[in-house]
């Protein structure tokens, strides 16, 4: 999610606006196609962004892909990614504790016979932070019935957030959401993130399931959104404790793919535990009150 800044000077506060919109203009609709053509596209796709996500990561603690401890982030990830493809996710989600405790262990003890300090708990966290991510996309989509229309709920909803917030905090300023942990952030650029989420989020609700009731809507949306907003004030105090500004400059405009999917980082776990309680073959919007 981007940050929704304050008021800067009339000439400076869409100053981004282009790169972000090209950069859109590209991902969105690769994105969409993934989602819509089947659970095999968009696993692919998962696969990948996954691989990005993890070298991005491992590159924030000083380390590298090609080889340990840093190929252990992207090698228990996929792992367990594998084992949900294969309807096991129970056992997807123990490769993902197991591999982030023993990534942790194990970099710690490499650390010890070296003398150098590893990023032990930077690492293990990553394993979690990407992984539980990745796992609840692949849950979402690959439930035949429902799946398609909860996981394009879900991106539309953050991705309603994200600009939402961009445009209402770059409009109108006011009082910092949390000035500690990302100064440029404001209450209305979150609040027009909500109502651009519950406009565009109810939209997909309502075009997958007409005769849904606009409250239970509204409530998924709220959870939804909010996690997504709190999953860019997560990634804003990550950068802040590693002292950089983007985790990378893969994506011009945004920075890296974890500055871009900071949101559903934190978005789909949330839709994948509503998932879960409602069971197999429902929307994620279709309680019963």
């Amino acid at each position: 999610m981007t940050d929704s800044g304050g008021a800067p000077g009339a000439g400076k506060r869409w100053t981004d606006l282009r790169k972000r919109a090209l950069s859109a203009a590209v991902l969105l609709p690769a994105a969409l196609a993934c989602i819509w053509f089947g659970a095999e596209s968009f696993t692919a796709m998962v696969a990948l962004a996954v691989a990005v996500l993890t070298w991005d990561w491992v590159h924030l603690c000083g380390r590298r892909t090609r080889a340990f401890p840093g190929l252990a982030v992207p090698l228990v990830v996929l792992a367990a990614g594998s084992l949900a493809v294969m309807d096991q996710a129970r056992a997807a989600l123990a490769v993902l504790l197991a591999g982030s405790a023993i990534t942790w262990l194990g970099v710690a003890r490499m650390g010890r016979r070296s003398g150098v300090t590893q990023p032990a708990r930077r690492l293990a966290a990553g394993v979690l932070y990407i992984g539980l991510a990745g796992l609840a996309l692949i849950e979402l989509r690959y439930d035949n019935e429902a799946g398609r229309g909860n996981v394009l709920f879900v991106f539309i909803v953050v991705w309603a957030s994200d600009i939402g917030a961009y445009m209402a905090g770059r409009a109108f300023g006011g009082p910092k959401l949390a000035p500690a942990i990302s100064p440029n952030k404001t209450w209305s650029g979150a609040l027009g993130g909500l109502a651009a989420a519950l406009v565009f989020g109810g939209a997909c609700a309502l075009a997958f399931t007409p005769g849904a009731a606009l409250a239970s809507i509204a409530v998924v949306v709220v959870l939804v959104g909010v996690a997504s907003q709190a999953g860019d004030l997560l990634e804003s105090a990550i950068k802040r404790h590693f002292n950089v500004k983007d985790t990378s400059s893969l994506i011009p405009g945004h920075g890296g793919l974890l500055d871009r999917l900071d949101g559903v980082l934190a978005a789909a776990p949330v839709a994948a535990l509503l998932s879960y309680a409602l069971g197999q073959g429902r929307p994620l919007w279709g309680w019963v009150w």
